[in-house]
């Protein structure tokens, strides 16, 4: 799901991803829909989607959460 070859690139979660994290980056800490807001400015993502980003990027260590915000990690 990360890198799929049966879809564009455009609709994976590592695509995706990237563009929760340069909202992220930019913002270095806000609220979970704040940034669902901000990312859906640029490209319109389904909830669902959002939520596998986020948990892409927690796993690799780039975010983490805490009361309701998602902070970058540094």
């Amino acid at each position: 799901m990360l890198l799929p070859d049966n879809i564009a690139p455009e609709d994976s979660i590592y695509y995706n991803g990237a563009i929760v994290l340069k909202v992220v980056q930019r913002e270095r800490r806000i609220s979970l829909a704040n940034l669902f807001c901000e990312v859906n400015k640029s490209k319109a993502l389904s909830f669902p989607i959002f939520l596998l980003c986020l948990d892409w990027l927690y796993l690799i260590n780039c975010v983490s959460m805490q009361n309701e915000e998602v902070i970058l990690c540094s």
